[in-house]
């Protein structure tokens, strides 16, 4: 396994000759990686952190078996005996409601199952993967600059006191929320009705559904919060609460605190947490949701979190990294092909990329209203509009015609029951 650690080579300061350089080993910078190796390219991966660590964000989307497949590791994390997430679902904080998306009774999806993952054995699975298949990794360096040139993009990045530079004629920022070359930009817009923050843990003793519904996702939807419940292994589950950075900052109670009282106010988090215990202190993470100005610019493109960020509702952040890496190693390997700057390719790829944040951020704001939770808990077949959210919400970011109109009758059908109700209203108390 092609894998450098940071102390054992510091006279890369001489620079060395890359294809490319992938900045982050997450999922996106993984993935982008293993698919620049399988073209045959050389690639330098610098982590700022060593694997595993902890990071948030457990639910995997359906459609993340189509790339893991494409990038031959999906019979390893199928053997890793992470939960299967057969389905989503939606309850009132009060218990009064709730309805079940079965990934595997969606007619206009490709894929009907996913996985429950812990991230940090999941995100060292993809980045061992990257490693064998030849990408150089190196771990415990973080990037500080980066500039570009004609013909190739310098990197500036340290590690154990060592400074080192690293050039290659294409970098792509897979840095997560971190956003180095976004940042260095000023290009982060933050989303300004979306100033978010989560308290969350890791909890034994959460009662969860019997059968095969057992380890679904499960979302509890309070008049202005809401929780996440992730199973991630057979006694451990992901428990988590989204609220407003001014309502946790108005309280002022420490982060424990305000999680058991919040959860304690809804007859549907009591029923599942009442037996429960922490297995870990209580955190809080913030700023949750926002986008670069720009995806790409010159030899550069921007992947997963460093592309932007958005409340994780819909669990879309994983999947979202692993498909803009593959989509962005696709345009580098295209360029290098071509020998030019990849200019071109790069604003197809924004343009692509884009429409698919646009697609979550909707949902996303659609979410934290009334009419939109009153439609999504009335789910109706007729012209297989339930099927055409099952499928959107899986992961079908192609979007293609017989998904995409269904999806814009059900917007409308939102628009019209905030006004004329033609499902039943629901009540949060």
């Amino acid at each position: 396994m092609k894998h450098v650690d940071s102390d054992l080579r510091p006279e890369a300061s001489a620079g060395l000759a890359y294809d490319a350089i992938v900045i982050g080993g997450g999922p996106g910078g993984s993935t982008a990686a293993t698919f620049l190796r399988q073209a045959g390219r050389k690639v330098l991966l610098l982590e700022k952190e060593r694997f595993p660590r902890f990071h948030l964000g457990e639910s995997l989307l359906p459609y993340n078996r189509l790339i893991l497949a494409e990038m031959g590791v999906l019979e390893e994390i199928e053997a890793s005996g992470f939960p299967r997430k057969l389905g989503a679902q939606f309850h009132l904080g009060n218990g009064s409601k709730s309805m079940r998306i079965d990934f595997g009774e969606g007619r206009l999806s490709r894929e009907g199952q996913a996985f429950q993952v812990e991230r940090a054995k999941f995100d060292h699975i993809l980045l061992k993967h990257a490693a064998r298949r030849g990408t150089e990794v190196r771990e415990g360096w973080t990037v500080n600059r980066f500039t570009v040139e004609k013909d190739l993009v310098r990197v500036e990045a340290s590690a154990n006191g060592t400074t080192a530079e690293f050039s290659a004629p294409f970098l792509i920022d897979a840095s997560g929320r971190a956003n180095v070359t976004g940042n260095q930009e000023g290009l982060r817009v933050t989303h300004p009705r979306m100033k978010k923050l989560a308290v969350y843990s890791h909890f034994s003793g959460v009662w969860r559904d019997p059968g095969p519904t057992r380890d679904d996702i499960v979302i509890v939807r309070l008049e202005n919060k809401w929780f996440w419940l992730i199973p991630i292994s057979q006694e451990k589950v992901s428990v988590g609460c989204v609220l407003d950075q001014e309502e946790f900052q108005t309280n002022g109670a420490p982060p424990a605190e305000q999680f058991e009282r919040i959860w304690k106010s809804s007859k549907e988090m009591v029923r599942r947490m009442e037996g429960a215990a922490a297995l870990a202190p209580i955190r809080t993470t913030s700023d949750f949701s926002y986008h670069n100005r720009r995806l790409a610019g010159p030899r550069l493109i921007r992947v997963g979190d460093a592309a932007g960020f958005m409340d994780p509702i819909f669990s879309a952040g994983v999947y979202l990294a692993s498909y803009s890496g593959r989509l962005a190693a696709m345009n580098v390997i295209a360029a290098l092909a071509a020998g030019d700057d990849g200019a071109a390719r790069f604003l197809a790829y924004e343009k692509k990329i884009f429409k698919s944040m646009r697609f979550y951020w909707r949902m996303v704001e659609l979410f934290y209203t009334k009419p939109f939770m009153e439609v999504l808990l009335e789910p109706r077949e007729g012209f297989m509009l339930a099927s055409a959210i099952t499928a959107a919400l899986a992961g079908e970011l192609e979007n293609p015609w017989r998904v995409r109109w269904r999806l814009w009758a059900f917007f409308w059908v939102v628009r019209v029951q905030r006004w004329h109700p033609l499902l039943p209203r629901i009540t949060w108390s």
